[in-house]
């Protein structure tokens, strides 16, 4: 194994290619057109275009994958987190054709993506659970038997997927039907598979987390725990290791439980095992996930172990035998997002017109955006991570105040100064003890917070779509027809030319984007209309969530700013720039 194909993008992928180049490797990004000119694809070996602008056509495109591995003379591919990671049949096709994967076989891949199947691997192992279905729930009369038997509150969980997408929480039997429902159709329409799982609901549970790695031998070691309790719509926001605060034994626990259920499947390479952990002690399993996680640089730190790297030598036939992770320390990992916390962490797209990062004892930044570089609305918002280590979590804390004190990001909002607040927050700090919960940010900490105090003074900087990333055209070279690919800019600046030239102008298409009457329904991000909430011509009471915009992997809910009938004129899966009109209501 001498050349990887990384398929993937952003701060994973250079994190891949550093471990690549620390072990003698050489490294092959691909990339869309907006990526163009990314770090990742500035420090890779080489570089091939994936044609293409959506996930779907690039990073989520199979066939082309596969087509820039060959192209490249690749031999193997690391598929990052996210995207096809965790894909059993990209796993598959890149064993098929003769690649190395790297990351556990497409048949483990496939057993512990099915939530179900995976809780019934941990019931045989004994891991602990709380009580949850066997089988996918047929219809929401199954679901109320469920509830019934094991009382309320219940969780709606997606059989195939994660990421707290189709997730419902039900505390009242007669909201089972409808958000059986809703689980089923959000399910269908991010993971192509509407099954849903239930699960008993463990109030005010914390995060907690068990890294593990696997040899081809049957090895496997539990590296570290990891506490990821601090979320926001289920997306996770600040991590550390060791999981702090836990109870004697408790760790030991969950540690012997992730070895157990990945021993059982044969597990290879770098993953995670999930579990819940209620105030009262409950345990429960979650779920596997068969990747690197985001969070993985806070167990690198604490255990010494460069978990990138040992995904790369598994896959080489290494042997972890002998592999003894240190306990050193404590770490915390802060995601850097373009998203402004004061208005409901909207995600931003825009331009990163200065960066600058911290440095010192014990800091390390992950990062796939530099000074310059395009955040484009067609991926997740994470622009970099932000990791601090140091003997003692209170240590730990001190150097992360400082550290954020510190960075500096100009050009798009960032959560910059939510982190600063909860750095602060005895919850967190543990002062009172540790009262962080899974959604202790929204029904606690933001309750207490002014949202005008979380702006970031990063303002976004907007950008044409004509400005980022590549634009393809056909010339003649030769006597043949030739497809290039152009700098975006250099593009406009000839089409531009060639208008002036032929006395065309673009004025008509400007309009006054200011000039909005009050019943105008405003898209307050840059994205994809995802699902109108309403009909055409309903009639809807102000504040009531009338459309739903996706951006950077995040769907954002946009009101009713007055009470009337609803006129709506964009159409799902169009595109709209923040502050366009997507309707109106006729008072």
């Amino acid at each position: 194994m001498k050349r990887i194909l990384i398929a993937n993008r952003g701060e994973i992928a250079v994190r891949i290619i550093h471990a690549c180049h620390d072990l003698g490797l050489e490294a092959v990004a691909v990339y869309a057109d907006d990526d163009a000119d990314a770090l990742f694809v500035q420090l890779a070996d080489e570089a091939i275009a994936l044609h293409g602008v959506t996930p779907a056509e690039t990073y989520l495109n199979i066939p082309a994958l596969l087509d820039a591995a060959a192209d490249s003379h690749a031999d193997a591919i690391h598929p990052g987190y996210g995207f096809l990671s965790e894909n059993a049949d990209f796993a598959q096709a890149v064993s098929d054709a003769g690649l190395t994967w790297i990351g556990p076989s497409p048949q483990t891949i496939r057993m512990l993506g099915d939530k179900v199947e995976a809780r019934a691997v941990a019931t045989k192992v004994g891991a602990p659970m709380a009580p949850g279905t066997t089988q996918p729930v047929k219809d929401a009369q199954e679901a109320a038997a469920f509830a019934h038997q094991h009382g309320l509150p219940i969780v709606i969980k997606a059989v195939h997927g994660g990421g707290g997408r189709g997730m419902e929480v039900v505390r009242d039997l007669a909201d089972v039907e409808s958000a059986f429902d809703s689980a089923v159709h959000e399910t269908e329409v991010a993971f192509g598979n509407g099954e849903c799982f239930i699960e008993r609901f463990l109030e005010h549970p914390r995060h907690v987390e068990v890294q593990v790695l696997g040899d081809t031998y049957g090895g496997v070691i539990a590296v570290g725990t990891r506490d990821c309790s601090l979320q926001r719509r289920n997306q996770k926001l600040i991590e550390e290791a060791p999981a702090p605060f836990l109870p004697a034994g408790v760790a030991q626990r969950l540690g012997d439980a992730a070895v157990a259920i990945c021993s059982e499947v044969g597990y290879v390479g770098a993953g995670t095992v999930e579990f819940l952990v209620a105030p009262d002690g409950t345990l429960s399993f979650m779920e596997v996930n068969t990747r690197i996680q985001v969070e993985h640089p806070v167990t690198e730190m604490t255990s010494g172990i460069d978990l990138v790297a040992w995904q790369l030598r598994i896959a080489s036939g290494a042997s972890i035998a002998g592999l003894k992770p240190a306990h050193d320390g404590h770490a915390m990992e802060l995601r850097i997002n373009a998203e402004d916390p004061s208005l409901g962490f909207a995600p931003f797209p825009g331009r990163i017109t200065a960066l600058r990062a911290p440095s010192g004892p014990g800091v390390r930044f992950d990062t796939g955006v530099q000074t310059g570089s395009i955040v484009s609305d067609h991926f997740d918002s994470m622009l970099a991570k932000l990791v601090v280590h140091a003997p003692t979590r209170e240590e730990c804390l001190q150097r992360a105040r400082r550290a954020l004190a510190e960075l500096r990001i100009d050009g798009v909002p960032t959560v910059v100064p939510f982190d600063r607040a909860v750095l602060a927050d005895p919850d967190f700090t543990g002062e009172h003890g540790f009262n962080v919960y899974t959604r202790w940010i929204e029904e606690v900490l933001l309750k207490r917070l002014d949202p005008k105090a979380l702006k970031s003074g990063g303002e976004s900087v907007r950008f044409n779509d004509d400005e980022i990333g590549l634009r393809r055209t056909w010339i003649e070279w030769d006597g043949r027809r030739v497809e290039v690919g152009l700098p975006a800019g250099l593009a406009s600046s000839l089409s531009a030319a060639g208008a002036a030239g032929s006395g065309t102008s673009h004025d008509g298409d400007m309009r006054d984007a200011a000039a909005h009457d009050a019943g105008d329904i405003l898209a307050s991000i840059t994205g994809t209309v995802a699902r109108w909430l309403v009909d055409d011509g309903a009639e809807v009471s102000e504040g009531t969530p009338v459309v739903v915009l996706e951006a950077m992997k995040m769907e954002i809910q946009v009101p009713a700013s007055v009470g009337g009938v609803v006129h709506i004129a964009a159409q799902p899966g169009d595109n709209v720039t923040s502050g366009s009109v997507l309707g109106h209501i006729e008072s």
